[in-house]
């Protein structure tokens, strides 16, 4: 029996002027949109800013963060699954990524998270063991699979793609069937008895 495709959501964590992850972002969702499992959206933390200070509980949001909170919601609870594309900043993932994800709970709940990080020595792998243990918080699912670029800048050519274009197209294959995988059994599961916190 042929599946339904996954819905995969693809987060660019960075927000810092200058910032590296679109190029990279942009690489992965073209690696996922050719994987006959996966509908691919993305979701940019830059166009969709959350206040730092969150309301008292049982106090709404001002009205601009709650039309953004909403937007984000919305495709947060559509996904099937998740890759966050992150930097490392000062060994853990950007403030503003990690600051989007504290303003949702149930919308990650059983549903696998993906992971795809850059940086410089570390290709941002000390981010991802931090984001992580984030997500095991909140009832996310991370994936053992990840693609990682070690000294990002280096990686890329001029049109955007990977220079080692078949090695990281292999380990983004590897890393999307797992998910695919997840994203298919956990929706499944969650249609037949929805996931309690």
């Amino acid at each position: 029996m042929i599946k339904r495709p996954i819905s995969l959501l693809v987060i660019v964590g960075s927000v810092r002027d200058g910032r590296f992850g679109p190029t990279v972002a942009d690489w992965f969702a073209r690696e996922a949109e050719a994987h006959p499992g996966v509908d691919v959206r993305v979701l940019d933390v830059l166009d969709h800013p959350l206040p730092l200070v969150m309301p008292e509980p049982g106090l709404p949001p001002s009205p601009e963060a709650a039309k953004v909170r909403e937007s984000v919601a919305a495709q947060l609870a559509d996904a099937d699954a998740f890759v966050v594309v992150t930097p490392e900043y000062n060994h853990t993932g950007p403030a503003a990524l990690k600051n989007m994800i504290d303003w949702f709970f149930e919308e990650w709940a059983a549903k696998p998270v993906g992971f795809v990080s850059y940086g410089g020595m570390s290709g941002g792998l000390r981010a991802v063991e931090h984001l992580r243990q984030v997500f095991a918080e909140l009832h996310g699912v991370s994936v053992r699979e990840s693609v990682s670029f070690h000294n990002a800048w280096d990686q890329f050519g001029a049109d955007g793609r990977p220079v080692n274009a078949q090695e990281a197209a292999g380990a983004a294959k590897v890393m999307l069937d797992r998910l695919v995988w997840w994203g298919q059994t956990l929706r499944g599961a969650r249609a037949e008895r929805p996931y309690e916190r």
